[in-house]
């Protein structure tokens, strides 16, 4: 009976390890945001469609040594896609920094003045342009915060107003999403 039981077991363990044994995924920002394919979902992204999605970042990071997990669920979103099949040239992500989230858009320098380590972020930013998404900022949150443009990663592009960049292509089919 023992025998039986730690046979039944072992091969109910074997069953499993396709589960728990996955790898992350990358397929569109390489390096972060790793996903897991799910083969029973039946609801999955359509490849065929256009995505137009806004994202507006709002929050900063828990610890500032660490990646914000907001940026880095970014990268997710876009990777879920990729894995089911979306290209990505049919993938618009626009990520509007504003808010608390500006720290995380710092360059090195400023980070480093700030809280004393540089910006983990800064990889991610670089892989999500790869990727195909544009990040801008907020100017009224950049201003607020007392920072300029040349303060951040050099590839931001700088909005009028987070408010104004929504305004602007929500009405244009962009789907608003809050991180």
């Amino acid at each position: 009976m023992k025998k039986n039981l730690l046979l039944f077991a072992y091969f109910l363990l074997l069953a499993s390890f396709p589960t728990w044994a996955q790898v992350a995924q990358f397929p569109i920002v390489k390096g972060y945001g790793g996903i897991f394919e799910i083969p029973d979902a039946t609801e999955r992204p359509d490849p065929s469609l256009e995505y137009k999605i806004l994202v507006d970042l709002i929050s900063g990071a828990d610890n500032p040594a660490q990646i914000n997990r907001y940026v880095d669920n970014v990268a997710r979103l876009m990777n879920l896609h990729g894995l089911a099949g979306v290209p990505k040239e049919r993938l618009h992500v626009k990520v509007v920094v504003h808010g608390g989230a500006v720290f995380s858009i710092l360059n090195h320098e400023k980070y480093q003045e700030r809280f004393k380590t540089d910006n983990p972020n800064l990889k991610v930013l670089d892989a999500l342009k790869e990727g195909g998404a544009e990040i801008l900022v907020c100017g009224q949150s950049l201003i607020a915060r007392g920072f300029t443009k040349e303060d951040l990663w050099p590839d931001v592009v700088l909005a009028h107003s987070m408010l104004t960049t929504a305004t602007t292509y929500v009405p244009q089919g962009y789907v608003m999403l809050r991180f």
